[in-house]
């Protein structure tokens, strides 16, 4: 059956013209960011101070190697394709994987590159791996609020059960509204590797029962007792990845991870191996993360897409220093 992409939910993508991202020290220096034949690891890459992103409106083509631009598109025009040829590795000095995918629009042969996650400028990256298997990868950081199955959550009067078994209309206990329905789960199963690999959180490390493994971006609760506090406020939001520190959370590379998204009316903070962290939050900005279908599924169920973020600081890797991780740690987690 031949496939008809209009059919599909764009997803929205940045991405810089390759010459914003070159060399700055190496073998190649001034050389931009190329497909993995050309590239050599080692190579430190850096973002131009001046560049700025473009936005590509994307929908999978007839191949995993290919997609095709769509109305709203920054570059071209709706029905170009799109080759994907390679997805790179970077690694900043404090030791934040990003993944660049090197793609070509077909139509001028024009090289662009498309961060899976956020590239700061002026900063140094290490090319550590460059790859051509491209099939399977979306366009963007797939699941961003997600537990890996086996998560136990906890429901109203305290049991728990793990995230597999719930169902849209169960009650789920959350910090801030007590119990409450879910209204949709997502499922996706990805290929653990890069930046899709889980984040693994050992038992006792936040006051979590047993480990807790969730996606990279999954932002975990933290209320701050005391004068001594990490950001402006008590209350602290932190990006499962910011917490690795190579022995108590890890990144967990190989083989595939079963990923859950639960959805609230209001984005919620809920209870994961008794620890707190955050619902998916529905929002024009993170359903455009999200695979092609799983999005059509939340935009038809939710509409408005307008919850608002729980209140919180933001703690980025800036704020995250080995000390501010350790006090971290200590603390008991939940509250």
């Amino acid at each position: 059956m031949p496939e008809h992409p209009t059919a599909l939910p764009a997803q929205a993508a940045h991405a810089y013209p390759a010459r914003a991202l070159s060399v700055a020290g190496g073998a190649n220096i001034g050389d931009p960011i190329a497909a993995a034949e050309l590239v050599e690891p080692g190579d430190v890459y850096r973002l131009a101070g001046d560049a700025r992103p473009v936005r590509l409106m994307l929908r999978p083509a007839d191949c995993g190697r290919a997609q095709v631009l769509a109305e709203g598109t920054g570059v071209g025009r709706a029905g170009d394709r799109i080759a994907l040829l390679s997805l790179l590795t970077l690694m900043s000095p404090d030791g934040d994987r990003v993944e660049v995918l090197v793609v070509r629009h077909e139509a001028t042969q024009e090289i662009y590159a498309v961060p899976l996650s956020p590239l700061a400028p002026r900063m140094d990256y290490t090319l550590i791996d460059a790859r051509e298997d491209v099939e399977g990868i979306r366009v963007a950081d797939l699941v961003c609020v997600a537990f890996a199955a086996g998560t136990m959550i906890t429901l109203p009067g305290g049991a728990q059960r793990p995230i597999e078994a719930l169902e849209p209309g169960d009650r789920v206990l959350t910090r801030d509204h007590g119990a409450q329905e879910v209204r949709w789960i997502g499922k996706a199963t990805l290929r653990a590797r890069g930046a899709f690999a889980p984040v693994v959180i050992a038992a006792g490390t936040l006051g979590n029962h047993s480990d807790l493994i969730v996606s990279p971006h999954h932002r975990i609760f933290v209320y701050q007792r005391g004068p001594r506090r990490i950001g402006e406020t008590a209350e602290l939001l932190v990006q499962a990845k910011h917490l690795v520190d190579g022995e108590r959370v890890t990144r967990r590379e190989g083989g595939y991870v079963d990923y859950y998204s639960l959805v609230f009316d209001r984005h919620e903070i809920v209870y994961a191996e008794g620890i707190p962290a955050e619902s998916l939050m529905v929002s024009e900005a993170t359903v455009n993360l999200l695979p092609p279908d799983l999005a059509e599924k939340v935009r038809a169920r939710f509409p408005g897409l307008s919850q608002s973020q729980h209140f919180g600081t933001e703690a980025g890797r800036d704020l995250l220093d080995e000390a501010a991780r350790e006090a971290l740690f200590r603390r008991p987690g939940s509250d």
